[in-house]
């Protein structure tokens, strides 16, 4: 349980960080990764393990590599 939260926390700091990069809203990923925006959040802030199909919308969305949000 303790590696999945310090995986999650990863994962959405580095959301957040390339999020940012491409100077887009939360709202804004959650719209083009067909995910609503209040579990965007949950991503971002660790709160939420979301499933593979999930991470490689956002990765798409980001336009990055699934590995690359790990």
């Amino acid at each position: 349980r303790a590696r999945s939260y310090k995986v999650n926390l990863k994962l959405g700091k580095t959301v957040r960080r390339l999020r940012k990069r491409l100077d887009l809203s939360q709202e804004k990923l959650a719209e083009k990764a067909g995910i609503h925006r209040t579990y965007m959040g949950k991503i971002e802030r660790g709160e939420s393990n979301p499933p593979v199909q999930t991470v490689n919308k956002i990765a798409k969305a980001l336009k990055v590599d699934m590995s690359d949000l790990f």
